[in-house]
């Protein structure tokens, strides 16, 4: 029998959620030693991602036990999801005593809407940066952003840089050097231009013209507009 104490790490799913902003985190954090992962929705019906996936809540919020480790994923569906009473409350009493309350991207913004990185230094997805002070909390660059207990991912991939530095913290850095080799993550990327600074102009302009202009105002909408806690 293992002597090692569990690690409840406690992932709230919504709809539109970005896929790999949850599953990116999840794959590295079960093996984190003791891990028990909890995927938590308002029910048990299959969670609509932002592409073709579904994803099965393995407990609802009313039977979700005490997170060890809150991560909370973003997606388009954030905006929606800061108007959700029972998200947002669920948020708040996870993050009560969690012993780390973090975010993957736009997830960010769900901690904001729940009164969380009020004075904290976090990062997000580059498009919805800007926004930080709507919830308070002091932009700052960086794929993985820590404070305190707080700690902040950037969009989507960085999700996975942000759990192996979480590995790190929990069960050292030899523990998190072994997942990092036995998933083989050593990203060689076609192309540069992962981020605004090294992205072509033309390419950034029609990008953020394209989706993230008009992404980021109705975040900003949403967020004008949340109930206040």
């Amino acid at each position: 029998m293992s002597d090692i104490p569990p690690v409840h790490i406690v992932f709230p799913l919504f709809v539109g959620v970005t896929q790999l902003d949850f599953t990116g985190p999840l794959q590295f954090l079960s093996r984190l030693p003791g891990a028990q992962i909890h995927v938590a929705a308002a029910d048990m019906a299959p969670i609509a991602t932002d592409s073709v996936l579904r994803l099965l809540p393995t407990t609802c919020f009313a039977d979700c036990p005490p997170a060890d480790i809150l991560c909370v994923p973003g997606g388009h569906g954030v905006a929606a999801a800061l108007h959700d009473p029972a998200m947002r409350d669920f948020i708040s009493r996870q993050a009560a005593s969690a012993r780390w309350v973090t975010a993957v991207c736009t997830g960010a913004f769900l901690l904001g809407g729940a009164g969380l990185l009020s004075g904290k230094r976090a990062t997000t997805h580059w498009a919805y940066r800007h926004l930080l002070p709507l919830v308070g909390a002091t932009p700052t660059d960086g794929r993985v952003v820590e404070d305190g207990h707080i700690i902040t991912a950037g969009g989507v991939t960085s999700g996975m840089d942000f759990a192996l530095a979480l590995i790190a913290r929990e069960a050292g850095e030899d523990v998190a050097r072994a997942i990092q080799l036995a998933l083989e993550y050593d990203p060689q990327p076609p192309f540069t231009g992962g981020h605004p600074n090294s992205a072509p102009a033309p390419i950034f302009a029609q990008l953020q013209s394209r989706v993230y202009d008009a992404a980021a105002a109705r975040m900003a909408d949403a967020l004008a507009t949340m109930p206040k806690i």
